[in-house]
């Protein structure tokens, strides 16, 4: 009997990522087959996004094109907290389950397209199948989340706060490692409030007790020989401890913080944690301790009530934090957020359009001024993409997909998740170029 074959589509951010490499891992450890195309597959599951109405309507497409192309459609992930609104728009998919539902998913799987065989767990590599590149992966250390920003969802649709046992995750991590993963990227909705539901509870790790901490875990993970760099963290006093870390090497010199704003009005209103701080001032004293630290954040413009005040306080902002790299966001009214219920006055659409404009243009000059210092130094990439003398990788000041890029000469072919030294030569606004030394 031929092994039925599964179809797959993942959609959203790197959190619903990881959730599909583990549905993905959990079907081939049952024989199942992972099919490129929809035609001809036993049955198509879909991985939604449903943080805004744009990623809606992409999973309501997405849907919509394995139904026509295959007809049998398991739906999962965040946007099947709102089973209605799927139904409503495709009666005929066969089973919706939410975010994190595994079992869920696998049940309706069984039920459509019964495994072939009895499962041969040790037919799959210890550290999972993953759907990123073999030298690096991300590592999901929680889900869901305890803030209530008024824009935001998530909490809706993923729960709060859930952190993974310290021992848990730093077993995973070291299972990337072994497999020649060079690039871990710590991922949750809030990693810097990792642990806080579990109390740090201590776990044992190796020969010694962990907490659940954020500064124990980034220690740990700091151990183990490869790159690490931390995404969506807020901006608590605690962050400060792990700054050290990263001078010495030892964890990446990249925080990944979604600032949103810089407004203290826009900020109160989003509800944002951690907006009381000093916020530049914080930075300033990070920078002290590691001078190279890069910073990556997400904005958002347009959101009720922003005047044209409060939007050149954010373009200074960004200017005297110097954000290394940055993406900017237009407000959507999502349907179930709070911000819908502000009574706030909302921003005309063409004044979110200029503003995004404005905004990208004034982060363009700061990360052309920032990369121009660059120029002359050598610095460590990880190779991307190689082909023949010529490769794209990254500095250990940019994360895969979302960041900037080095664009790497070579009298050597390279290989992808080769680190090498790379002499920069020139820089543009977003990019380095160079050849390896």
């Amino acid at each position: 009997m031929n092994a039925p074959r599964v179809s797959f589509v993942s959609l959203g951010c790197p959190k619903a990522l990881v959730d599909s490499e583990r549905i993905i891992t959990r079907l081939r450890a049952e024989g199942y087959e992972i099919a490129r195309k929809h035609d001809g597959a036993d049955l198509v599951v879909v991985n939604t996004c449903g943080f805004l109405d744009s990623a809606r309507d992409e999973s309501l497409a997405a849907i919509g094109t394995a139904l026509s192309e295959n007809g049998k459609v398991i739906v999962t992930g965040c946007m099947g907290a709102t089973p209605e609104l799927i139904r409503e728009k495709h009666p005929n998919v066969l089973a919706i389950t939410g975010p994190q539902a595994y079992e869920s998913v696998m049940a309706a799987v069984h039920e459509a397209a019964p495994p072939a065989h009895e499962p041969f767990i040790d037919l799959i590599p210890p550290q999972g199948v993953k759907l990123t590149p073999r030298h690096y992966a991300y590592l999901k250390i929680s889900e869901g989340c305890n803030n209530r920003c008024t824009f935001c969802i998530i909490p809706a649709l993923r729960g709060d706060l859930a952190s993974r046992p310290v021992a848990d995750v730093l077993r995973e991590a070291e299972r990337l490692a072994a497999a020649g993963v060079k690039e871990i990227l710590v991922i949750s909705q809030d990693t810097s409030a990792y642990g806080v539901d579990l109390k740090y509870q201590t776990s044992r790790w190796q020969d010694r007790d962990v907490r659940a901490k954020f500064i124990d875990l980034s220690r740990e993970l700091g151990e183990l020989g490869v790159w690490i760099r931390m995404h969506y963290v807020y901006p608590y006093p605690h962050v400060d401890e792990v700054i050290p870390l990263m001078a010495e090497g030892k964890v990446l010199p990249y925080l990944d913080i979604p600032f949103q704003h810089a407004s203290p009005s826009v900020l109160k209103s989003m509800r944002r944690p951690a907006h009381q701080e000093k916020t530049l001032d914080r930075i300033r004293g990070w920078r002290d301790v590691c001078p190279d630290l890069a910073l990556r954040s997400t904005f958002i413009v347009g959101f009720p009530g922003e005047t044209e005040e409060d939007f050149e306080m954010l373009l200074d902002w960004i200017e005297e934090a110097k954000i290394d790299r940055a993406g900017c966001f237009k407000y959507e009214p999502v349907a179930g957020a709070r911000s819908n219920e502000l009574g706030l006055p909302e921003v005309p659409q063409e004044v979110k359009e200029s503003r995004w404009h404005r905004f990208m243009q004034r982060q363009q000059k700061v990360s052309a001024a920032l990369l121009k210092k660059k120029v002359g130094k050598r610095l460590p990439v990880i190779i991307d993409e190689a082909e023949g003398l010529s490769a794209k990788g990254r500095t250990r000041y940019d994360a895969p997909e979302i960041d900037g890029n080095v664009h790497v000469v070579s009298r050597r072919p390279l290989r992808v998740g080769d680190i090498v030294t790379v002499k920069v030569e020139r820089a543009d606004a977003y990019d380095l170029y160079g050849a390896a030394a």
